[in-house]
């Protein structure tokens, strides 16, 4: 296990939060770590590979002491999928095993209702944003029937704690949500 490969993410992309403030550059230089960290499928350890039966998994890897970010891994079952929801902080999102469907939605600004605007597959080694300000509310599934995805997340805060909302399609209705972890933050990978 290559946890060195890891490592030296977390030192990088703390070096990116401490010198950048602007957000498209923050994405467009942070995607490419992320990119270059999900080129390689030798770090990840089992314990935060796991899928659930039930449902998908949020492994929290790591945490900036200062909350800034987090880095999560997300195991997805086969058939697997997300409610509809946003995530009020830009993310990252790289697919390290499988593949991911998403599909991005937008309130009409006349109704309280969503407009599916966008859908997308993420192949493995595929990078893709989420913000405020880009677009920010999608669900998302395992692309696959029969067998595991994972994707590696890259959030502008502790994400697990973060209070968002669950919407409904036909209503556009907001429910309230704070997704937590799959695993307690004294088993995190670094």
């Amino acid at each position: 296990m290559n946890t060195v490969r890891f490592k030296t993410f977390i030192l990088s992309f703390t070096q990116l939060i401490d010198n950048t403030v602007n957000e498209s550059l923050l994405l467009a230089e942070g995607g490419k770590l992320l990119s270059h960290l999900i080129k390689y499928d030798d770090w990840l350890p089992t314990e935060f590979a796991r899928p659930h039966s039930e449902q998908y998994q949020q492994y929290l890897l790591y945490r900036d002491p200062d909350d800034r970010f987090s880095v999560v891994s997300f195991v997805w079952g086969p058939g697997q999928k997300t409610p509809i929801h946003d995530h009020t902080v830009w993310g990252m999102i790289g697919v390290l095993r499988g593949a991911e469907n998403c599909v991005e939605y937008a309130v009409l600004s006349d109704a309280a209702q969503l407009k599916s605007v966008a859908q997308h597959r993420l192949e493995a080694g595929e990078v893709d944003f989420v913000s405020p300000h880009i677009g920010d509310i999608h669900t998302v599934s395992n692309a696959f029937a029969d067998r595991t995805s994972i994707s590696i997340h890259v959030y502008g805060a502790n994400i697990g704690v973060v209070d968002r909302f669950i919407y409904d399609l036909a209503t556009g209705e907001k429910q309230p949500f704070i997704s937590g972890y799959s695993n307690l933050y004294s088993e995190v990978l670094v």
